[in-house]
């Protein structure tokens, strides 16, 4: 294990110290290593912002682009709430609220998940996003009949399951954690597919939301600013990010699909969910080949399974032990 001096040394930065940035507390990411059992430190040059970091050790492997807020944990990329630093410096919120949570998960309150509650995005009145063609497509023809896919999945497996929705119907947003927490649901996933009016080409793969850290700008398209205040989905911010990460996992290797990354949104579905809560864009319907296996029920099929991978991957992860039965002392 190398020392953080050496580090320092390594990087050629400065003596350690914290700095201030754009009113951001940043620390070392060769200190933060030396301190948490990474042994060895690379820097490489020729990445896609510039300088890439790597820190490894016998679990984990991390990797930093300098002067980008993107970072990959164990092969899934994360979207961090603020870019690394020139100097290999990182944000402590993020160490403290993204690299922490997910390389050293803390084993939450046993609690079995039994209830989940789906939200299949839009209906109704709201289309959601709109693919075009001869045959329009609409968002909310395709995230009911994945609710549907999926729901089935999970009864087998002996999961209760709630739907805010079962028709074409229109239910406010604020409802729709609100029958989730009415419920007593221990999972909250909204289910969306996504669109872009540029790159329609290039731009395909899911994306998994969760709920934005206090202090932080959220990282979707509208990126509300860090002076948002706490939310009820924040008492559940670690969980939540756990759940969206093995989601995003599952989702990229189950379906062979581009991985972009776990992110972080205030959207009004997750901000007053009183559980663990996460939104999926399952591909983009303008992507030419996405698009069709969207559309497509057996894929739907597949992306279902997929989601269900990752509940049971994240239910192993914090699920109760089960102890067994105590020794008799009976002769």
């Amino acid at each position: 294990m190398f020392t953080a001096v050496a580090g320092a040394l390594l990087l050629g930065a400065s003596p350690l110290r914290a700095a201030l940035i754009n009113g951001q507390n940043y620390v070392p990411l060769a200190e933060w290593a030396g301190a948490n059992g990474f042994y060895d430190l690379a820097r490489n040059h020729g990445g896609d912002h510039g300088s890439e970091i790597i820190l490894t050790n016998k679990n984990s492997r991390l990797m930093f682009d300098v002067d980008s807020a993107q970072a990959e944990i164990n092969g899934v990329n994360v979207r961090l709430s603020f870019p690394i630093a020139k100097g290999a410096l990182i944000a402590q919120l993020d160490l403290d609220k993204t690299v922490r949570p997910l390389v050293f998960p803390q084993k939450p309150a046993a609690k079995k998940i039994t209830t989940i509650c789906l939200d299949p995005g839009h209906g109704g009145k709201d289309t959601g996003n709109r693919a075009p063609g001869f045959f329009p497509h609409y968002e909310k023809n395709y995230t009911l009949p994945l609710a549907f896919e999926l729901r089935n999945q999970l009864q087998k497996l002996g999961f209760n399951v709630v739907l805010t929705r079962s028709q074409d119907t229109y239910v406010e947003l604020p409802a729709r954690p609100a029958i989730a927490n009415a419920r007593g649901a221990d999972l909250f996933i909204s289910l969306h597919f996504n669109a872009t009016q540029t790159g329609q080409n290039e731009v395909a793969g899911p994306e998994t939301y969760c709920i934005t850290p206090v202090g932080a700008a959220s990282s979707n398209a509208q990126g509300e600013g860090a002076d948002d205040g706490a939310t009820t989905a924040n008492r559940f911010e670690n969980k939540s990010l756990l759940l969206a990460y093995q989601m995003e996992k599952s989702l990229v290797q189950s379906l062979h699909v581009d991985d972009r990354g776990v992110r972080r949104a205030r959207f009004a579905v997750l901000r007053d969910a009183a559980m663990p809560a996460i939104l999926i864009e399952g591909g983009y319907m303008t992507n030419p080949t996405e698009g069709k296996k969207i559309y497509d029920a057996g894929y739907r099929k597949q992306m279902a399974a997929a989601i269900v991978r990752g509940i049971l991957n994240y239910q192993k992860l914090t699920a109760p032990i089960i102890l067994p039965p105590a020794a008799s002392n009976a002769k």
